[in-house]
């Protein structure tokens, strides 16, 4: 391998690893987010020269892909009915009225009309059809009392006398979760690799949490660890462009 193959070599090796420590830092700024899931990187290595007697030399690394890890996070309680976790591959869908995102995050709460559940960027909670939960047609509304697991809402008039809902909290799933597209906001959006994103009723493996908010599940332990081994692999590389360079140096030498 050259000087120069060395150097590119070692360029690749900072620049992923630069990456890795963006994705790191990503993962450390959402600890708090309610219903984020970390993202890890990994690494795959790049194209090989041949130096005869069956000998190969690689070229360097790269980004193969940054996944999330859905995995279940704990559960916060708090003091409104509206807070929502869900235990189990599920995710809520929320609509603007045209497109329906899915998330993990359940902080919902009634709208200004006292018609709609929404999040906090306004986005209406959908029910077991995919449509937006509507109190409009509850007379005499006041509050919702309870949220059951199947999704059941109950909710009580201004005389104090409760009823059912006809709408039940709607659960999404699809084939592989994992693949579903960041957007940002906690919102994903189902792709080819997640596969068809569908809503229907809760059920034992994915039950709907009253009360309650899912945490993030990103592992500050492990992230650090992570950071550490990423920024000892980054000064590695540092360290070949260095060597490199200094052996370029010794070659212009012995020219002149």
């Amino acid at each position: 391998m050259s000087v120069t193959s060395a150097m590119f070599t070692g360029v690749s090796g900072l620049l992923a690893n630069a990456d890795a420590i963006n994705v790191i830092g990503n993962n450390l700024a959402n600890t708090n987010t309610t219903g984020f899931k970390t993202s890890r990187t990994l690494f795959s290595d790049m194209l090989y020269s041949s130096m005869g007697n069956n000998s190969q030399v690689g070229r360097g690394t790269q980004i193969e892909k940054v996944g999330m890890l859905y995995s279940q996070s704990s559960f916060e309680s708090t003091t409104r009915v509206t807070d929502l976790a869900i235990q189990g591959d599920g995710l809520f869908g929320v609509t603007d009225g045209t497109a329906t995102f899915f998330t993990r995050a359940g902080a919902f709460s009634l709208d200004a009309n006292n018609q709609y559940l929404i999040n906090p960027d306004g986005l209406r909670l959908v029910d077991e059809t995919g449509a937006a939960l509507d109190f409009s047609g509850c007379a005499n509304f006041s509050k919702i009392s309870q949220i059951d697991k199947d999704g059941t809402i109950t909710w009580v008039d201004t005389s104090g006398t409760p009823s059912t809902l006809a709408q039940k909290v709607g659960i999404a799933t699809c084939a592989n979760p994992a693949e579903l597209e960041q957007l940002g906001n906690t919102l994903y959006r189902e792709t080819t690799k997640s596969g068809a994103v569908t809503v229907g009723l809760a059920t034992t493996t994915n039950e709907v949490n009253s009360n309650c908010l899912e945490q993030s599940n990103v592992d500050m332990a492990s992230e650090f660890v992570k950071m550490i081994i990423t920024q000892r692999a980054y000064s590695a590389n540092s360290k070949t462009i260095t060597t490199a360079d200094e052996m370029t140096q010794e070659v212009l030498n012995l020219k002149r």
